[in-house]
């Protein structure tokens, strides 16, 4: 999969109206622009991938809380030069959280969100063009707590937020109901 297959997914995608119709051009454009979009030394922004991951019933949401900027989020990371954004969102919710057996439960693109990573002492603010799919996982299984993360749990999606009330998590939780 190259930057051309990211174009065919983001093409079969509708995003929601409104902001995220904005995020998804600019992502278009963003990856049109750039052909270093998968590499994290893009210091302007990078494809990163994420996965909201459900429960069978729908009714949670597998969240973690992120140890570097201390707020609740999907689990999610950087490309690092792999254009397969799918593989991608796969591995890192493995990682992040120790989930298993994943299924995919909606094909293709879930959510697209573009959002501002703060300076730091390594980088210097710059954006994620986030691509994010919808995993189903068993919300009985055990949860690993990795070094990216205070903690990891499952969420009722009512409940998200009173943890993370961000737009970018909001959506997500709005278009879950619709899975």
């Amino acid at each position: 999969m190259k930057r051309s297959s990211l174009l065919s997914l983001l093409d079969s995608y509708i995003p929601t109206e409104g902001l995220e119709t904005e995020m998804y051009l600019e992502t278009i454009q963003f990856v049109k622009d750039n052909s270093e979009c998968f590499e994290r030394t893009l210091q302007i922004g990078h494809i990163t991938a994420s996965g909201w991951v459900v429960s069978p019933d729908r009714d949670k949401v597998l969240l973690m809380h992120h140890r570097k900027l201390d707020r609740w989020f999907q689990p999610g990371g950087h490309a690092d030069g792999d254009p397969d954004v799918l593989h991608v969102a796969e591995k890192e919710v493995e990682e992040e959280t120790g989930a298993s057996n994943l299924k995919l439960a909606k094909e293709g693109i879930f959510d697209v969100d573009v959002h501002l990573i703060p300076a730091n002492s390594k980088d210097p603010a710059h954006y994620h063009y986030d691509i994010r799919f919808v995993f189903e996982a068993n919300a009985e299984d055990e949860l690993v707590i990795n070094i990216e993360s205070k903690e990891v749990r499952w969420v009722p999606v009512e409940d998200i937020h009173l943890l993370n009330d961000s737009e970018s998590l909001m959506r997500m939780a709005r278009k879950t109901a619709m899975i």
